[in-house]
């Protein structure tokens, strides 16, 4: 398995306490834990001992690493609300990936009535990378989308999805933040070294 807090592969070795089953519980519960090798932070489930059902306890949610510094705080936001509820309702991690979406594209010129065209303008610029490209437009497939017209006042409307569809907006999120943000600040970065070291040598600076 792979740590739910630093996303390392271990081989899990779980210590399993029963629950009591008190006068309102219908079913026996069970208790799993385990401790990961590499980051030492525990792993805690809740498991239905009649039928299996398992429910992950600590952490809430997996994680996916930090927000890049670079990425607006509301943006950031809302990216970090919609890892923490995917284990609880995929429906509505999606739906707050569908507004973070939306505010990027907003934020960097896209605006249009509802997220459909947002999202057929972002494709239509032609320096968009094909890898990019590719992920977004698959993010209309989810739950029906085009006949679900994401506008200002149902950013958060709630659409059905499969759990693999709300994970598969988070990595879409998670390509947007290097796209829009990680790479255009890396490469700012190197052109002002470039630049420092020009002017050092008494040198033209760079174009672009």
């Amino acid at each position: 398995m792979k740590c739910p807090h630093c996303s390392i592969s271990f081989h899990d070795d779980w210590h399993q306490s029963r629950i009591l089953r008190y006068q309102y519980i219908s079913t026996d519960w069970i208790s799993k834990v385990t401790v990961c090798p590499n980051c030492r932070n525990d792993t805690i489930i809740l498991e239905n001992s009649e039928t299996s059902e398992a429910h992950m306890f600590y952490p809430r949610a997996a994680s996916r690493g930090p927000v890049p510094t670079t990425v607006p705080v509301e943006i950031g936001n809302d990216y970090k609300e919609a890892v923490e509820v995917l284990p609880i309702s995929p429906k509505a991690s999606a739906a707050l990936s569908r507004r973070c979406l939306q505010n990027m594209l907003r934020a960097k010129g896209y605006k249009a009535s509802d997220l459909a065209k947002e999202i057929d303008l972002f494709l239509a610029d032609p320096r968009l990378p094909l890898d990019v490209q590719t992920t977004v437009d698959a993010i209309r497939n989810f739950g029906n989308f085009s006949a679900h017209p994401i506008t200002d006042n149902t950013s958060l409307q709630i659409i059905d999805v499969e759990p693999h569809e709300a994970e598969w907006c988070l990595d879409i999120i998670e390509q947007l933040f290097d796209h829009f943000y990680v790479k255009p600040a890396e490469t700012a970065a190197k052109k002002a070294a470039l630049d420092a070291k020009l002017a050092a040598a008494g040198k033209p600076l760079s174009k672009g």
